[in-house]
């Protein structure tokens, strides 16, 4: 009893098909291989992303403080001209 039969694996798929749809298995395909990875990573060790203590001892880089704003120099009142 399991899948060693062609014919219970092509059951299995026709049922998936049914229930999931066409346009949603490839994505149920992609989240539980991406969750097979990350799981296999954690137990082996192996990892991409810097786990805490990886990222205790890099430096922290603080972000310089915005410039100051300064307003726009004041302009001197124009006076109307006068036509004669």
């Amino acid at each position: 009893m399991g899948l060693d039969n062609p014919l219970h694996i092509a059951f299995l798929v026709v049922i998936l098909l049914l229930v999931f749809g066409a346009k949603r298995l490839p994505e149920i395909g992609r989240s539980l291989g991406s969750g097979m990875r990350e799981f296999k990573d954690s137990i082996t060790g192996d990892s991409k992303q810097p786990t805490l203590t990886q990222a205790a001892q890099q430096p922290e880089v603080t972000p310089a403080p915005p410039a100051a704003v300064q307003a726009p120099p004041a302009q001197p009142p124009v006076e109307p001209t006068r036509h004669a």
